[in-house]
């Protein structure tokens, strides 16, 4: 088995930790994995354990202590034992840079995208130069899953093309194809009416307060509810807008669900808000169960949506547009239904699981283990 060594700035569920899973889950057989997470959140842990042989170590960073890390990353780098080391955006480039200066494992850099203090167009200088001389060695390649990140690594950070690899991310689409759960679905209050969602977590740089906003917004009658499926350090002040708002009884709070799928087939729109994404899970997931979207249009989120769907893709600025996306879409259920259901045939034409794994599997040296499934639609 190949031994895989995973730098994560955070090791609690996102889409980074997604994908992990998903891979870990493919390859079980061929492939164990270490995993550090540099916060000391290891949220994800026992997901990765119940599908794949690996150990997951909290292990905090001293921050602001540079050249103290380097020796330290160096030293592990050394006697863990590692086939590939695996890091994952900015917050781990020490370790790449450590991996730079020695031993010098062969090594993977995944970029899926920035915090609220960065963007595409927006990049600190001290990161540029960074990421340029510490990601272009020659024993580094990155990993990226949309077109705007490729933009970014080639013409900002100056990567050699050849070492440059945009690996779009993939789903078990069948697990999304599937009715919504009726007693989770009571449960939350959502037997009736129109019902928008949004998946994910409760970060500033998701911006669900737009979402809130833009429910705000709707016209008087429309009764529909939010269902914000997710947590994070977002949700008190979310909270409290609602009430603010005066739809804290639209609003549903469900934190977060170990299988979001359980209530994306009752969502009549799927929501997203974010100001900075790339090729969002959340987007891949609602196509699959078949959901019209409205969405920011940010990274690569109007590639991603059927030509049909792309029109509710609004600029990431103020509540409104996303307000007026949703109101059309939530008054024409006709409109929803065929938007869905060109959504639902892109996303088992182009992101299945099996394409993504196929591809990692020859980054990681390894062999896919999995079948394609067929079309469900």
């Amino acid at each position: 088995m190949r031994h895989l060594l995973h730098i994560f700035p955070s090791f609690d569920l996102g889409g980074q930790q997604v994908r992990l899973l998903d891979i870990a889950r493919g390859f079980r057989t061929r492939a164990r994995h270490t995993v550090v997470a540099l916060d000391g959140r290891t949220g994800c842990a026992d997901r990765l354990r119940a599908v794949a042989q690996a150990t997951v170590i909290p292990l905090p960073m001293d921050k602001g202590r540079t050249l103290s890390n380097l020796r330290r990353w160096s030293r592990l780098l050394g006697v863990v034992g590692a086939d590939t080391l695996c890091t994952y955006n900015w917050g781990s480039i020490e370790w790449a840079l450590a991996n730079r200066l020695g031993p010098r494992l062969p090594h993977l850099h995944f970029e899926d995208g920035f915090g609220p203090d960065e963007g595409p167009d927006r990049q600190h200088p001290r990161r540029v130069l960074a990421r340029r001389y510490v990601l272009s060695g020659r024993g580094s390649r990155v990993v990226v899953p949309s077109h705007t990140l490729h933009r970014v690594a080639t013409d900002a950070w100056r990567l050699p093309p050849s070492r440059l690899h945009l690996v779009t991310n993939g789903i078990e689409l069948d697990r999304f194809a599937t009715q919504p759960d009726g007693e989770l679905v009571r449960r939350f209050g959502l037997a009736d009416g129109l019902v928008v969602g949004c998946v994910g977590a409760l970060r500033p740089e998701k911006n669900v307060a737009r979402l809130v906003r833009a429910m705000a917004l709707l016209p008087e009658g429309s009764g529909a509810k939010l269902c914000v499926v997710g947590d994070g350090p977002e949700r008190p002040g979310l909270e409290a807008l609602a009430r603010e708002l005066g739809i804290c009884g639209r609003v549903i709070f469900a934190g977060r669900l170990e299988r979001p799928e359980r209530l994306l087939g009752r969502f009549d729109v799927f929501a997203l808000s974010s100001d900075t994404e790339q090729m969002p899970y959340g987007i891949l997931e609602a196509m699959a169960a078949g959901r019209a979207v409205a969405a920011t249009d940010v990274g690569d989120v109007s590639r991603m949506v059927a030509g049909e769907n792309q029109p509710f893709l609004v600029p990431a600025a103020g509540p409104e547009p996303l307000a007026a996306a949703l109101s059309r879409l939530l008054a024409d259920p006709a409109l929803r239904v065929r938007l869905g259901a060109e959504n639902r045939r892109k996303a088992w034409a182009e992101y299945g699981l099996d394409s993504m794994l196929g591809t990692y599997a020859g980054l990681f040296g390894l062999a896919p283990t999995r079948q394609a499934t067929a079309y469900a639609g």
